[in-house]
């Protein structure tokens, strides 16, 4: 590990969560208020932020730092604690499927991409 490592990815977490916070309250400013709609702009964040790590395959700023910090499983766990049973089960597993099929479909992309420059 080089020795600015750790203030890189600090640097990158604390930006990324930032970001996340910021489209998180916009997003819910403009959605009608529904019981719901915390958990899919917090899945979708963290969908996006699969993706991109699948796509990108950054580094320690950008992919453990900013991706790190822009996805979160704690709004997750959170929102999850606050149903009932069943509707925890289904968070999480859907976030769980949908955040590693953003990840595929990231990494898929980026391969295709690598093979088509050739």
């Amino acid at each position: 590990m080089e020795s600015n490592e750790p203030l890189a990815v600090g640097v990158g977490a604390g930006t990324g969560a930032l970001t996340r916070y910021v489209l998180t309250a916009g997003l819910l400013a403009v959605l009608p208020a529904a019981p719901h709609y915390a958990f899919l702009v917090t899945l979708g964040i963290n969908v996006l932020g699969s993706y991109a790590m699948g796509y990108f395959r950054p580094g320690p700023l950008l992919g453990t730092g900013f991706l790190g910090g822009f996805t979160t499983f704690s709004a997750l766990t959170v929102a999850a604690a606050q149903t009932t049973a069943i509707t925890a089960f289904i968070y999480v597993l859907s976030s769980v499927v949908l955040c590693i099929a953003g990840w595929w479909a990231g990494d898929t992309m980026r391969d295709r991409k690598e093979a088509g420059d050739r």
